[in-house]
């Protein structure tokens, strides 16, 4: 997993509330099982027109041209709400995102979020719409985003938020929970063959 310390990027505004992971990336996408291949597909109902991915919807912010290589997003309510599909957060990170700013966030989706390494900022509802005002007015404005000093920064706003610290420092780190797992490697190899000694012990021939 990539780690995340600092990051600036383009940010999009996303102005809706309760966007749900079928809205993110429908289910009729779900067919792989690997984690590429989903950026393409995301948002498909509002980023093409007629159902068809050659057509580019122009009214849909992520096809504009000053929002193109945004890797963050800004959005309403509940972000994530909807079925607990791991391909959500899947498809925000093909597509190039970092991270979501939003003022809540549905609890499966931010748990699926953090441990695919896609921060999830949580900031208050005027802080949010603070961001929606200079990111309309400006659009291709770049928000800088630190994990190691807990900030949102864009021009001259600078916003706090917090992150529990296993998540702050698996994202620090890099860490998914395989790599947390592997970390263990060698006390679980010992394990396993205490284990396999104690199978044979009282194994007939």
């Amino acid at each position: 997993m990539e780690k995340f310390t600092t990051h600036k990027g383009v940010a999009v505004p996303l102005d809706s509330a309760n966007i749900d992971t079928d809205q993110i990336i429908p289910k009729q996408f779900l067919l792989a099982v690997n984690r590429k291949g989903f950026g393409v597909h995301l948002f498909h109902d509002w980023r093409y027109l007629d159902d068809d991915e050659t057509k580019l919807n122009p009214q849909f912010n992520l096809n504009k041209p000053e929002y193109q290589g945004a890797t963050i997003l800004v959005a309403r309510n509940n972000f994530g709400n909807g079925s607990s599909r791991e391909h959500a957060p899947w498809a925000l990170m093909d597509y190039g995102f970092r991270a979501v700013i939003a003022p809540s966030f549905a609890s499966i989706f931010n748990h699926n979020s953090l441990g695919n390494g896609l921060l999830n900022v949580v900031l208050k509802d005027e802080e949010v719409e603070e961001l929606f005002r200079v990111l309309t007015q400006k659009p291709g404005t770049e928000i800088t985003i630190s994990l190691e000093d807990m900030t949102v920064r864009c021009e001259n706003l600078c916003f706090n938020f917090e992150l529990d610290e296993f998540h702050r420092h698996c994202l620090l780190e890099g860490l998914d929970s395989i790599a947390l797992t592997l970390q263990h490697e060698d006390e679980i190899a010992k394990f396993e063959a205490k284990q396999e000694k104690w199978r044979l012990k009282g194994t007939a021939i």
